[in-house]
């Protein structure tokens, strides 16, 4: 007597294809597509961060999201240099809110993580994809900093020392103290581990 033959299973259906696009459009972090320091596309995320039309940010340099040229300039040599040794970078740093209707206040500054990588390691400069988070919600720029405060308050949170951040920012580490000294007297904090913890919850 033959043994009864297992039931044929249906045939399953191909897995749907996945849609990039909107993959890109609705990820829960900003992005952005830059060519030679230029964005060339960016998803809804970005949009809603700094208060911009998409019309305000594609073809437009990154300038228009920094604080100042300065900052922009001192940023771009430090992301060349890591881009050139290892292909990706990544900081914490001060950027700056345009404004579209109901967005936030125009030109409003505001704690960011970026992080980013070169789509071609031959070609570093080329093309990349960058990834931004706000990190307003739990960090806040309590007091008014110049540029330079701002870049050293940075990498002060990053755990450097003043020998690291002067070779960061290619300055005396003797400079990198008088600013710190500054930061100190503005957080009202007497020991840099304090300044630390206050930076990161302000």
């Amino acid at each position: 007597m033959r043994s009864p033959q297992p039931a044929p299973q249906p045939a399953s259906e191909p897995a749907p294809q996945l849609d990039y696009r909107t993959a890109f459009d609705l990820a829960p972090m900003g992005m952005v597509l830059s060519r030679h320091r230029l964005m060339v596309d960016c998803n809804r995320q970005v949009l809603e961060m700094f208060g911009a039309e998409r019309e305000q940010l594609v073809g437009q340099s990154f300038e228009v999201l920094y604080p100042t040229h300065d900052e922009f300039e001192r940023t771009g040599a430090r992301i060349a240099a890591s881009l050139d040794r290892q292909g990706w970078y990544s900081d914490e740093r001060v950027m700056k809110r345009l404004h579209s209707a109901g967005g936030p206040q125009r030109g409003e500054l505001f704690w960011c993580h970026v992080s980013g990588r070169a789509l071609d390691p031959a070609q570093p400069h080329a093309a990349g994809i960058w990834v931004f988070e706000d990190l307003s919600a739990r960090r806040r720029l309590a007091v008014d900093l110049t540029p330079r405060e701002r870049e050293i308050a940075a990498l002060l949170i990053e755990g450097l020392t003043s020998k690291l951040i002067g070779k960061r920012l290619e300055i005396s580490p003797r400079t990198v103290d008088v600013y710190r000294a500054r930061l100190m007297k503005k957080h009202r904090a007497a020991t840099t581990p304090e300044l630390v913890q206050k930076l990161l919850r302000a």
